[in-house]
């Protein structure tokens, strides 16, 4: 496994408040409407629509990956790829100084998604309220195309992977890195998610993002000299 996916996966974790602000009441929503004694099964629930969100993300990876492999084949694969290394570093930055709420460009990028999202809403909600864990896989599965700085950040890494294959792993190393924090949704790990979205911890988390695309957006411009 190279950088990109440890990095994809440190970006999952340390993206993890985030991760609670945005998807945490739609998780949280998963369990609303059952009966009693389903309640008890919510785990079920949680991991079928966690395992389909984690699908798109792969999905999503592997087509940017691809056709990024295949332009950067075309104009010639090294340059490219760095080109794009250096593009990825910026996003870094920015996705830094988001989670960080120190500047909130990102958020941007999220509006462009807006148009195919108005019509993947409806068909997932759709699935609400869910009657079983099965049915939870394909809400999951739509709600994993749901517009979020975060991911989008996060799909520039993959483009950078030169394969449809390495673009899949990137995303889903991005997807497992997010998986603890939206399995705590509805447990009681209640102090875990305070601590998750308390802004001191953020902003750590920001810091050591900001630094890691620094690096990385210095190894790329010495590539480029």
């Amino acid at each position: 496994m190279n950088i990109d996916f440890y990095a994809a996966f440190a970006i999952g974790l340390m993206g993890a408040g985030h991760c609670i602000g945005m998807c945490g009441g739609v998780a949280a929503a998963l369990t609303l409407g059952m009966p009693g004694q389903e309640r008890n099964n919510r785990w079920f629930y949680l991991l079928a629509y966690n395992i389909g969100r984690l699908f798109s993300y792969s999905i999503a990876g592997a087509i940017i990956g691809g056709a990024f492999a295949g332009m950067a084949a075309y104009s010639g694969y090294s340059s490219a790829l760095i080109s794009l290394r250096l593009f990825a570093a910026f996003m870094m930055i920015g996705l830094a100084l988001y989670l960080g709420q120190w500047w909130q460009g990102i958020t941007k990028i999220e509006r462009l998604g807006q148009f195919l999202w108005k019509y993947i809403s409806p068909t997932a909600k759709s699935f609400l309220p869910l009657k079983s864990p099965l049915s939870a896989l394909p809400f999951g599965i739509l709600w994993g195309w749901l517009p979020c700085g975060l991911v989008y950040s996060t799909l520039s890494w993959a483009a950078v992977s030169g394969s449809a294959i390495g673009g899949a792993s990137v995303m889903l190393a991005f997807g497992l890195g997010t998986l603890p924090a939206m399995l705590l949704i509805g447990s009681v790990a209640e102090h875990a998610k305070q601590l998750l979205k308390n802004l001191y911890f953020k902003r750590a988390s920001a810091l050591l993002l900001l630094a890691y695309g620094v690096h990385t957006g210095y190894i790329a411009i010495k590539q480029m000299l």
